[in-house]
């Protein structure tokens, strides 16, 4: 029903797919609720095209995009392997629901086996139960070395 394909950041088309893409999530409440400033679109398919490590994905329903995941290789030093962290995840509206998110996660951790890694992370909105619901049905858990420890959090400090 899906397919889901790399984003060439070199092919301006794809970029201006992926960019859209991105800043319908960067508009949505879920994503900031904050439009992109135009000046960040070239900057950013410029420093994606070469950044190492980057995995960034559409999701395309008879020609149209429909999703896209932008995630990026890290390591775990407790395993000494790769992981990779899933950074931004988003489904245009009316295809929500459907299983956009679903196939993106599937190519997602192919790739990942490929490539070796152990894990595959990423950070969701407490309040966002939607997204958090698919992530456990996707096979995501909370992160907890010692339950008696709690939980792990994500924080962040802007610089």
């Amino acid at each position: 029903m899906f397919t889901v394909t790399p984003v060439d950041f070199t092919d301006a088309q794809q970029c201006t797919v992926w960019f859209d893409l991105l800043d319908m999530y960067a508009r949505d409440p879920m994503g900031g609720a904050v439009a992109l400033q135009p000046e960040i679109k070239h900057r950013l398919c410029q420093d994606l095209a070469v950044f190492a490590g980057a995995v960034n994905l559409i999701a395309w329903h008879q020609g149209a995009p429909v999703g896209l995941l932008n995630a990026f290789k890290g390591y775990s030093t407790f395993k000494a392997k790769p992981l990779m962290n899933i950074h931004d995840v988003a489904v245009v509206p009316a295809w929500r629901g459907k299983g956009v998110s679903r196939a993106l996660f599937k190519a997602l951790e192919q790739l990942a086996r490929e490539q070796g890694c152990c894990k595959l992370t990423l950070e969701v909105l407490s309040g966002n139960q939607r997204a958090k619901d698919a992530y456990v049905g996707f096979g995501f858990e909370d992160y907890a070395l010692d339950p008696n420890a709690g939980v792990a959090c994500f924080m962040q400090k802007w610089l």
